[in-house]
Parts: C-alpha cells; structure tokens; sequence
C-alpha cells in the first residue's frame, strides 16, 4: 500500500504505552479509558472508566492502574457485593477513615452485609434487594441468624428463639455503611447510581439518656472533692468536654492564668496501637473554651497533687505532659475511668449513669438556664447546630411548655388592678 493511500490516525484514538490502557472519545462526546488491572483471584480483568474531558478520563484509570500496581484488586461491577465490599473496606475505607471506625465497618460487613447480599452480583443489586434486606434485618434473631447459641444449651439451640433483634439504630447504621460502599462505585464509575441511597428508612428514635438534676449534679461534685480525680469530674460536669478530650487534655492545653482551655487531642484505644492520641476528628471538635473558675482552682490544687505523686515515683515517673494521669504519669485507660466513675457514684449514693451522661447534664443544665443553643454547640463542639437541636429537642420541648404554662397563668389571672396602658410614642 503507498503512502498516499494510508488513512491518517484518528484525532479521537490515543494509543499509549503498553499496559498503560487506551484513551480514545465516544460518540456521545464524552471520553473512554480501557485497561487492564488485577481483579478478585489474582487475575487481570479490563476495565473502562468515564470522564467529561480526556485528562479526566486518564486520571481515574490511572489512580485504578496505580492501586492494581500496589497489589490492591479493583472490583468492577461483574464481582459479587462480598467481593466490593472486601476491596472496599481493605482498598478505600482504610485510608479514609480511623482505626475504630474501620474496625466497625468491617464487623457490619462481615456480620450482615456479607450473609444478607454478599452472594449477589454489584451489577445487578437492585433498590428492591436492598429493601428486601434491611426488612429481614429487621426482624431476625440476631441468635438465630449468626448462630451465637449452637455451642450452649439454652435460647435457639433447644428451639425456643430469644428473638433478640438489631435496634433501629444499628439497621440504619448497616444501611449507612452500604450506602458509602455504593458510593465509591458511582464515584469510579462502575455502577450508574447507588441503589442504597434509594431506600428510605425510618429515623431511629435518638437514645434516651439520664442526665443529673441541678441537685444531683451537687451531690456529685461534693462526693467528688475528697476525689484523686477531683478536677477532671469538675471540667467534665461543667464544660461538657467528651472523656477522650479530658484524657487528651495537656498541661500546655491549659491557660490556668487567663482561664482557657484549647481542645485539639483525644485519648482513645485502638486496636493496633493500644491508647493512642488522636487529633480531634472534626475542625468543630478542636475549639478554646472559657475555664470556670471552680474548674481552675481545682485544676491547680490537682497539678501541685501530681507534682508530689512525680517526686514520689522518681525515676519510674513517665513524663509526657499529660494533666491527667495514672500516680506514675502514665495515661489513664477510658475504661479504668468509666470503673472509677461508677465506683464514685456508688459511694455517693447516686443513680447510675453513663459517663457521657456528664456531658448531656452540662447541656441540659444550660438549657434550663436559658443559655443560647449557639452557644452550648460551640462549648459542645458539635460539628452543626442542628446535632445540638436534635440530641436536646425533649429539653427544648419541656422548657417550652414550662413557657406557655408561665403564660396561661398570667392571661388567666385575675388582677384586680389594670393593667397600665401601653406607652405612646411621642410624636415628633
């Protein structure tokens, strides 16, 4: 064949390197990338990606072909959901979330999604599988399902279900997960839309939860002055701070002189790493807030206490700047505290609540004090003011009818006296 008679290359098709794909434009005007990475199986399988531009076409199979190159397999539409899912927790979720929260998705997969949908194909899970599912979820014995009592004699295993169901609120945790799984598939265009996010499901009542009384609240604070942790117990009934940021919480945090404290750390355990410090999940949750000055005298009476508990300990003292501490510096375990918690309330002759009840009685108590929800969001360091207006709508709801009581009693009540006449704007 000459020269003259060869067709020119398209402008359309662009070849690139091998095993780097193909990068060529549709019809429709929008632009394809195909090529091959490793699938489930340890096989290759081709993939083909969609962008408005070429550049951005290139740029997902790229990122694709980069994460197959690591040893990651890319879970196209034609895998199973327990194939995704498994790519999903291992290959995206784990660089996107903590430590904890990861080891949650991974119990939510392995214990619902993957027995409820697992067998089926992504490419054709419909919005009605998914229904179909959360309503079974709904009613099974979780003893039943999961098989919890084959090894012992009672409930399921002599025949006699416990019916022991999930919450509300764990069924819409398990759809929340799916839903997010989903999500990365339309975002990588492996599936035209998230099924998941089709299904509607009911809003799960919010948890009830126990918070002190004013008085209550008293007779706390006076059982815990006699407390080695007395200033803790103070900073979390009075400001509200979360028990991962009171543990957090350093010497350098703390502005004993001008009465602030700065909250950017958290103390929590991990799986992996044991207690660890964390930053502060959200830009809401790492805020300054304003050191009542119970908070600071107490706070300086527990510093000079932690600097003879130092020269006690010596050499075995572990100083990493903590202000609250084990007698040798070390930091304080969450549970441990939760123990010593309940162990107080005990003595003092107290309901039993949750720790985090602490933090619900610092909200409630501004509420019924008439303090701006504005306000209580920012102490709280609650991401939106909605979260505040949802967690203590009951509250709002009480002082509400506390409110129109206080007005009834004022139009209902006979005065034999008028009332003084409405002022009168002077007239210029």
């Amino acid at each position: 064949m000459s020269a003259s008679n060869r067709k020119p290359p398209s402008r359309r098709t662009c070849s690139r390197a091998n095993g780097d794909g193909t990068v060529y434009q549709r019809k429709d005007g929008r632009w394809e990338a195909a090529g091959y990475v490793l699938a489930p199986g340890n096989t290759r399988k081709r993939v083909r990606v969609y962008g408005t531009t070429r550049k951005d076409a290139l740029a997902k199979l790229t990122e694709k072909i980069v994460a197959s190159n690591l040893g990651l397999p890319v879970a196209a539409a034609a895998s199973t959901v327990s194939t995704y899912l498994t790519y999903w927790l291992n290959g995206v979720a784990v660089h996107q979330v903590r430590e904890n929260t990861h080891t949650c998705y991974a119990a939510c997969v392995r214990l619902h999604l993957n027995p409820g949908l697992g067998a089926k194909k992504l490419a054709r899970l419909t919005t009605r599988d998914v229904r179909t599912f959360l309503d079974r979820l709904r009613v099974a014995c979780q003893c039943c399902t999961q098989g919890r009592d084959t090894d012992r004699r009672s409930c399921c295993a002599i025949g006699e279900c416990c019916n022991k169901r999930l919450s509300p609120l764990t069924v819409t945790y398990v759809h929340s997960v799916l839903k997010s799984a989903l999500e990365h598939t339309v975002r990588e265009d492996d599936l035209p839309r998230n099924v998941a996010r089709n299904v509607k499901t009911p809003a799960p009542r919010p948890r009830r939860f126990k918070p002190f009384t004013a008085s209550e609240a008293r007779q706390f604070l006076h059982a815990a002055s006699s407390d080695r942790l007395h200033a803790l117990y103070e900073l979390a009934l009075r400001t509200g701070l979360r028990k991962g940021e009171l543990l957090g919480l350093h010497w350098e945090d703390l502005d004993l002189g001008s009465g602030i404290a700065t909250i950017r750390r958290s103390l929590r355990r991990t799986r992996t790493g044991g207690l660890t410090m964390l930053h502060t999940k959200t830009r809401a949750f790492e805020r300054r807030i304003a050191l009542p000055g119970e908070c600071i005298n107490s706070l300086k009476v527990h510093q000079e206490r932690q600097q003879e508990e130092r020269r006690a300990a010596g050499t075995g003292w572990i100083d990493n700047g903590l202000a609250f501490t084990t007698p040798t510096g070390n930091p304080l375990d969450p549970t441990n505290l939760t123990r010593h918690f309940r162990r107080l309330l005990h003595r003092a002759g107290l309901r039993t609540i949750r720790f985090h009840d602490l933090r619900h009685s610092t909200a409630t108590l501004l509420l019924e004090q008439g303090v701006d929800l504005v306000v209580i969001k920012e102490l709280l360091g609650h991401a939106h003011i909605g979260v505040t207006v949802g967690v203590y709508a009951h509250v709002r709801l009480r002082l509400q009818r506390q409110a129109i009581n206080s007005l009834g009693d004022a139009l209902g009540a006979g005065d034999d006296h008028p009332d003084d006449p409405p002022a009168t704007a002077a007239v210029r």
